[in-house]
């Protein structure tokens, strides 16, 4: 695919206060972060910040707005408080609109956590609260050899935020990695999808926002929150996978 990129950013939910006030909504949030990718590719003539990149932000949770195909190249599923699995009226919606992106063969499809296991559901296999509970802040991730191939490095340090996992790896699909809670870390199948159960996105400063909250909430408890405070701002390979993205976009 050549530049300039189309990317629809699907906005799952909305940031938490400092989050929202620094960034938008996670359109701003996945914006940061593909442009970075784009500058770390080393290739300015083609693709970087300033070049190359054609992002728009659609709030399919409350407005429930979803772009034209004929006006995009791809679409990046962004995470969400939600479970993917839950029957919501704008969840039936997505996945079905995930579905019609996977049933053609132009658009291609960039999942991150809950859009990771959005295109899981689309795809048949089982998506749900895993047994293991919580995976939270900075994790290491065992890579697969396609999965080392793809992000270029033999490990990968990222950022967690989920109870809920997809349990399989649909029939097709390309294994990239996994951790001890998580068997199914990533996806992908050349020039169609590419997905990450982890927050590239995210960095020290809108992890400690969210543990923070939810120990407020009562939704981790004291040593759930001391633990992800350990590791929150530990090493992170956000930059690593948003390259990653492109240059699967990008490739032919």
């Amino acid at each position: 695919m050549k530049p300039p990129l189309r990317i629809a950013i699907l906005e799952c939910d909305t940031p938490l206060d400092q989050t929202r006030g620094k960034y938008g909504g996670y359109g701003g949030v996945f914006k940061a972060l593909l442009e970075a990718g784009a500058d770390a590719l080393g290739q300015p003539d083609l693709i970087s910040s300033k070049k190359g990149l054609e992002l728009t932000t659609w709030d399919v949770e409350k407005a429930e707005t979803y772009p034209p195909l004929s006006d995009i190249d791809a679409i990046l599923i962004t995470g969400s408080r939600n479970n993917a699995f839950d029957n919501k009226p704008w969840i039936i919606k997505l996945v079905d609109f995930v579905k019609k992106i996977l049933a053609q063969d132009r658009i291609r499809v960039v999942g991150v956590c809950f859009g990771h296991q959005i295109v899981g559901r689309a795809m048949g296999v089982k998506v749900d609260r895993s047994d293991a509970g919580w995976e939270t802040a900075v994790t290491p991730v065992d890579l697969t050899e396609k999965g080392k191939e793809l992000f270029r490095q033999s490990s990968l340090s990222l950022h967690q935020m989920h109870r809920d996992i997809v349990y399989e790896y649909p029939e097709g699909v390309e294994q990239l990695g996994h951790s001890p809670r998580c068997k199914v870390q990533g996806m992908y199948i050349k020039e169609r999808l590419i997905t990450v159960q982890g927050h590239p996105e995210f960095n020290q400063e809108i992890v400690t926002e969210l543990v923070e909250t939810r120990h407020e909430q009562g939704i981790f408890d004291d040593a759930m929150y001391e633990d992800a405070m350990s590791r929150v701002g530990r090493h992170h390979d956000g930059v690593a996978i948003s390259q990653a993205f492109l240059r699967f976009l990008l490739e032919d």
